[in-house]
């Protein structure tokens, strides 16, 4: 007998370092940002794999409120961390013109193999993303709902985009990290698993040839976590609002229970393959929510303002038990102002418009990154 899962959730979040004069990537880490940002949040803050980031790491909420308080704290003190040595954090999964080519790596030894193992694809690795993990501890459960969660992965996607750039060019994508992500090994949609032991062979064998050291070094968009009971969504560009991050974290959390709540009226999400799924993931990562997604199980392409609706009804009850109407319903707002490459996009546009030269109107969306990276999380010193 399955025990219900505490859905706790946690956020994870990769910021960028940048200059605020130049705007440019700082390309190596300002001496002791890290130790002080860890001073104030201890294990809360890590380095990544480049200098020029830092990553963030809520506790384990007992809800999405919770989670908000906490994540609005670690923006706040990065921020003010990151002033004091003369450099801004801004939350966009790619920068608008930094070159991957003049990053300086990290150097501890788990950055140290994946470089070695990874060459090329690993320097090219200059993107941030954001990662929630909910709680569920029974682990032929975590793999049951991870088979069927899926589905729902591109969704999320086209609501979180914010790497329209890369090299201070116009990708034509709304979401331009998904394709250096994709050239690693072992990431996109996981394949799906009838057990937690299935699970475990695949991995047992990765690690018994040399491929791997663990399972952390599988990049899935949607993996059991190999150091917490949770099941860890990975698929989401970072978004540069907090509110918006909020509402895709408090979406995945309802989305997790609804599929708990048929399970234990023995029904569940039908489960469709990777190769139809992965064709919505690309008109995410292509269009963002402007075309619309398929509908598979009526063949054909739906508006995505009409597929949120349809998703909110279908979590009603659990949007009700987590007291989170209010976060779910600012997907809403986010179809009516854009997603962050949106507002990159039409920075860009109308800087030029008003006859910015081309890296004057990057430099422009790289100081609306920085004032937006702030927006909501609250004013006044926190004794940084």
């Amino acid at each position: 007998m399955i025990v219900e899962p505490d859905f706790t959730i946690g956020i994870e979040e990769e910021y960028l370092l940048v200059n605020p004069d130049s705007r440019d990537l700082v390309h190596e880490a300002p001496k002791g940002l890290l130790e002080d940002c860890q001073r104030h949040l201890g294990t809360q803050a890590t380095p990544e794999f480049l200098q020029s980031q830092i990553e963030v790491g809520t506790k384990p909420c007992a809800n999405i409120k919770e989670a908000r308080d906490d994540l609005a704290r670690l923006r706040k003190i990065v921020a003010e961390v990151a002033a004091q040595h003369g450099a801004a954090m801004i939350a966009s999964s790619t920068h608008p013109f930094a070159s991957w080519g003049e990053q300086k790596r990290t150097d501890k030894p788990r950055y140290r193999i994946l470089a070695r193992d990874l060459q090329g694809v690993a320097r090219r690795l200059l993107i941030s993303g954001m990662h929630v993990h909910v709680g569920i501890a029974d682990n032929d459960l975590r793999i049951d709902l991870m088979s069927q969660a899926r589905y729902f992965l591109p969704h999320l996607l086209a609501l979180s985009t914010s790497s329209p750039f890369w090299e201070g060019t116009n990708t034509g994508l709304m979401s331009y990290r998904i394709a250096v992500w994709d050239e690693l090994p072992r990431t996109g949609l996981p394949p799906a698993f009838d057990s937690y032991s299935e699970y475990e062979r695949h991995v047992r064998t990765l690690v018994n040839t040399g491929l791997i050291e663990d399972a952390t070094q599988i990049w899935w968009d949607i993996r059991p976590s190999a150091r917490f009971p949770t099941l860890e969504m990975r698929v989401t560009d970072i978004c540069t609002r907090l509110e918006d991050t909020i509402c895709l974290a408090a979406i995945y959390l309802c989305w997790l229970r609804m599929l708990y709540r048929l399970r234990i009226n023995n029904q569940r999400w039908r489960r469709y393959s990777a190769m139809l799924i992965s064709e919505n993931r690309w008109l995410a990562q292509r269009y963002g929510f402007e075309k619309g997604l398929v509908d598979f199980g009526e063949g054909r392409l739906i508006p995505y303002k009409d597929l949120v609706e349809e998703f909110f009804e279908l979590m009603g009850p659990d949007i009700d038990y987590f007291g989170c109407a209010e976060e779910v319903g600012h997907a809403r707002t986010i179809l009516a102002r854009g997603t962050s490459a949106h507002w990159q996009l039409r920075t860009y546009r109308d800087a030029k418009a008003s006859g910015a030269s081309e890296q004057e109107a990057l430099e422009a969306v790289v100081d609306m990154l920085m004032r937006e990276s702030l927006a909501g999380i609250g004013s006044g010193s926190v004794g940084v």
